[in-house]
């Protein structure tokens, strides 16, 4: 796994922080907090969307940070613990699995866009 797919993935992190934040923010810190998320949470997907196909990189970004959000507001929330919720996901988390197998990296050396 290359450095631009480990962006996505700190990315889809970020993105359950400032999805999470957008609900449950209350005050200036909080939102500041929320602000920041969604700054760090972009930039690291355009920075990986330049060498990766962005379509992949969008769908990994987000199949992430939705299984994240909703398994975050599960534990730490008191969501409502479905079965139905949890094998939506585990669908969601496979489509976007089999995307990243099936698509092609067409990274090249010294190319900048």
């Amino acid at each position: 796994m290359n450095t631009d797919w480990i962006k996505v993935m700190i990315a889809a992190v970020f993105e359950v922080f400032w999805v999470i934040g957008l609900k449950h923010a209350y005050d200036f810190w909080t939102w500041s907090g929320t602000i920041i998320a969604i700054i760090v949470s972009f930039y690291l997907m355009i920075m990986a969307g330049k060498k990766l196909p962005v379509g992949t990189v969008y769908a990994v970004f987000v199949g992430l940070g939705t299984t994240g959000t909703v398994i975050s507001e599960i534990l730490f929330f008191d969501e409502a613990f479905k079965l139905s919720k949890i094998l939506l996901i585990l669908l969601l988390l496979a489509g976007v699995v089999g995307l990243k197998l099936v698509t092609k990296d067409n990274e090249q050396e010294g190319a900048e866009s």
